[in-house]
Formats: C-alpha cells, sequence, structure tokens
C-alpha cells in the first residue's frame, strides 16, 4: 500500500489592504493610530491586513473616494500580492462601492460592512442575531437599488432593461419583507426585556459603559463573580449582559453592555435599541477608559458622544481608568528614557490632570485586580445613595 496523502482543507486566511482619506489638519500620527484600529478590527473579522495606503484630501473622491493615481498604486499592489479584499476607514455610497469593485476586481469592505461582520461573528442570542441582521439588511437595501440599474448600463438596454428592473424590484422587495419581519420579532424581544426590566423595578441599576476592548467584561466578571465572555479583540461583548450583585448588603443589577468605537454604523445603534436601553434605564454608568491607549482622552469623548445620541448624557457617571498596570510599565520605560531614576505608583496617577479633571475618578487593572476594593466601596457608596434615596424608610 502506497503512503496516505494528507490534504489541507482549513481555508486560508483572507489578505486585505487598508484605506484612509485623512483631511490635511489630521496629524500623521492620528491617522497611523485610526489605521491601527482598523487594522484590529480586520484581524477582530477574521483577515490579515498586509499594507496601508493613505491619501491626503479635502475630502473624499466622490467617484473613487481616493484619486486616480492612488488607486492605480492600489490595484498595482492588488494584483502583484493576490489580495483578497480592499478595506476602507470610512462608509463608502454605492456607486463608489461599484466603481472601485470594477478597477480593482477583488472584494469591496468599508467601514461599517466591517463591524458589522464583527458583529454577526459574536453575536450569541437570537435577538442579538436578529439585530444584527435587521442592520445587515438596512445597509445592504440601498446597495441593492443600484445593482442592477448598473448592470443595464454596462450591457445596453436590449434584453437586460425589462428584466433588471424586474430583479431590482424583486430584490427590494425581499429585503424589505425581511427587514419588516426582524422589526416584528425585535419588538417582541422588546416586550419582553420591557417585562423583566418591569420585574426589575426599583432595584438600583448600573450600567458598565466605554470604548471597545477596555476591559467591561473583565470588569463586569470580577463584580459579579460571573463568567462574562472576555478576549482581546473588539466587540468581544455584543449581547447586554445582566448580573446581580450585592455590596455590604446593598443588592443592584451591573449590566455588561456593548462597547463603543469610532464611527459606529447608525443602523447598529437603531437596531440594538433594546441592549442600549440598559444604558438609557441605568442609575449609575460607570464609564470604563483604558488609560494605557494614546487616544483614550478621544475614546472618552467618542463615548460621551455617544450617551449623547442614544440620550443617556444626564446620568451620573463614575469614570473608571482601566489597565493602569500597562499604563504604570509604559511610563516607566519613558521615564527610563528620559533618565529618571524613578518608578511611578498609584498615589502619583491620583495627582495627575486626569484625576482631577475627571473628578470624580478612579484608577485600576480589572486583570491583575488593582485596587478594585476601592473602586467596590465608592460602587457601595454611590448604589446606597440612590438606594436610600429611593427607600428612605430602610437607613
Amino acid at each position: 500500500m502506497g503512503k496516505k496523502q494528507f490534504y489541507e482543507t482549513a481555508k486560508p486566511q483572507e489578505t486585505a489592504v487598508l484605506v484612509a482619506v485623512p483631511g490635511y489638519r489630521q496629524s500623521d500620527e492620528q491617522t497611523a493610530e485610526y489605521l491601527d484600529e482598523l487594522a484590529f478590527l480586520t484581524e477582530t473579522a477574521g483577515a490579515k491586513s498586509i499594507n496601508r495606503f493613505v491619501q491626503k484630501l479635502d475630502k473624499p473622491d466622490s467617484r473613487t473616494y481616493v484619486g486616480s493615481g492612488k488607486l492605480d498604486e492600489i490595484k498595482a499592489f492588488v494584483l502583484e500580492h493576490n489580495v483578497d479584499m480592499v478595506i476602507f476607514d470610512d462608509d463608502l455610497s454605492p456607486s463608489q462601492v461599484r466603481n472601485i469593485e470594477r478597477e480593482l476586481q477583488v472584494k469591496i469592505v468599508d467601514r461599517s460592512l466591517l463591524i458589522l461582520d464583527i458583529f454577526a461573528l459574536r453575536a450569541k442570542t437570537a435577538q442579538a442575531h436578529a439585530q444584527v441582521e435587521m442592520a445587515q439588511y438596512q445597509y445592504l437595501l440601498p446597495r441593492l437599488t443600484n445593482l442592477w440599474t448598473h448592470l443595464s448600463k454596462q450591457k445596453g438596454g436590449i434584453g437586460m432593461k425589462g428584466p433588471g428592473e424586474t430583479e431590482i424590484e424583486t430584490d427590494r422587495r425581499i429585503v424589505r419583507d425581511k427587514i419588516s419581519l426582524l422589526r416584528d420579532r425585535l419588538e417582541k424581544f422588546e416586550k419582553q426585556n420591557f417585562e423583566q426590566r418591569k420585574s426589575r423595578a426599583g432595584i438600583v441599576r448600573v450600567a458598565l459603559v466605554g470604548y471597545t476592548n477596555v476591559g467591561k467584561s473583565t470588569l463586569m466578571n470580577l463584580l459579579s463573580k460571573s463568567d462574562v465572555f472576555a478576549e482581546n479583540k473588539l466587540f468581544a461583548t455584543v449581547d447586554a449582559t445582566v448580573r446581580k450583585v450585592v455590596l455590604n448588603n446593598i443588592p443592584f443589577l451591573l449590566s455588561d453592555t456593548v462597547g463603543f468605537i469610532r464611527k459606529l454604523p447608525t443602523k447598529l445603534i437603531e437596531s440594538f435599541k433594546s441592549t442600549l436601553d440598559e444604558i438609557r434605564e441605568a442609575d449609575l454608568l460607570v464609564h470604563v477608559v483604558d488609560i494605557s491607549h494614546p487616544s483614550f482622552e478621544e475614546h472618552i469623548d467618542v463615548v460621551n458622544n455617544t450617551l449623547i445620541d442614544i440620550n443617556a448624557a444626564e446620568k451620573p457617571v463614575l469614570l473608571v481608568f482601566n489597565k493602569i498596570d500597562q499604563y504604570l510599565a509604559q511610563r516607566e520605560l519613558e521615564l527610563q528614557h528620559e533618565g529618571a531614576d524613578v518608578r511611578p505608583s498609584l498615589d502619583d496617577l491620583k495627582e495627575t490632570y486626569m484625576a482631577k479633571e475627571h473628578a470624580p475618578a478612579l484608577f485600576i487593572s480589572a486583570k491583575d485586580k488593582l485596587n478594585i476594593e476601592e473602586l467596590r466601596e465608592e460602587l457601595q457608596r454611590r448604589v446606597a445613595e440612590i438606594h436610600y434615596e429611593r427607600y428612605p424608610n430602610n437607613i
């Protein structure tokens, strides 16, 4: 008998190039950070980014997003390296997708589609699946509108115009019917959620909010002693998780919610209404920030602006700077490079502008369990205030 032959059955990892068109006012450092985030999104979705293309313009080209010279440059690289897709750090119009696709002959993905894909991967519950599917169909509808008209123009009207128009109307109707069915399904979920929230009426509710990948799920696990999925990937959690926590004999409900991100698709925010209701109906928001990230201040602004968008900006907020273990290690290296013989500490952090500007603010490491007791004490104090205001006879 001859030797057994083994065949590779695993699909090879898809490759991608990333494209950004920053304005002239945007610094190179900021552009690099934004592309790092896009690369992380790409990795989270399961692909590997192998190159980046940047073109500074007052505004993106209305036809092809980048100028013709840059598009030729991207095309040459895509052909030479057999790249699977090109990912853009902005939303593209249907006509831009069509024009770019025609030139490059590979899959074209914009920022919204990439984020929707990650949400589809991460959704665990029936409700989350329905929410993501709804957002995907809403994203698809205007793009379907242009598909068949494009083909009829390209092929000429003979033998194409009639069927093309019939096809597009059929596609539109199918997608609209799907959206209608999903909307009905989500309304049923919403009624169930409303009943659940009604049954929890009276108990203090606290919601963890923050930019994606700041460590909310790790903190949730610490505070509630539960097992919520936590991973160093963007959008590890897309379903709202609610746990009962008791601190010093006072119970409250703690919810871990979907992370926010720069340019979060509007349709996704609309679809995740019930998940975001956990934030809207909370008595206290714990805003978790990754202090080790170079753009943490911008992340704070993104979260604050998203809270405004979902009508939750007036809630009382406790700001918690997480990952101080990484921040202090980075700061120590910087000081060594400057020739200073000192080690930064938690006390040093408490004296910084961050602590004073965002007071009250706490500094913790959920991973290393640093300063968690101070967080528990502050949470207990805040929850007790709300609880005794609600139930004065319990004092």
